[in-house]
């Protein structure tokens, strides 16, 4: 596993900063420490989860919003019935006995 820390540490070319409190700094020092992780690993994991959850928050609510949408222009915008629904809601009934 070595082998793979130090092959993602070559591959890192960006670099982030952030200012810190004091008790900040001891809380992710202690919760990196208890995890066996260096702080950066521990701070990126971090930041990449929260990262990820935020975009596919994003995501829902964009397609929530999308099918609200979709759903009411069905409403409002019926499209006619043709011969193949006719057909298949036929076959449907045959089979149920509705």
């Amino acid at each position: 596993m070595s082998a793979l820390k130090s092959s993602a540490n070559r591959t890192r070319s960006e670099r982030l900063e952030a200012r810190v409190s004091a008790e900040q700094k001891r809380l992710i020092e202690h919760a990196a420490a208890l995890e066996g992780r260096s702080v950066t690993d521990f701070v990126l994991a971090a930041v990449q989860d929260a990262a990820r959850r935020a975009i596919e928050d994003h995501r829902r609510i964009d397609l929530s919003l999308r099918d609200g949408e979709a759903f009411v222009r069905a409403l409002t915008e019926p499209h006619p019935v043709n011969d193949r629904l006719m057909d298949t809601i036929r076959r449907y009934r045959q089979r149920t006995g509705i």
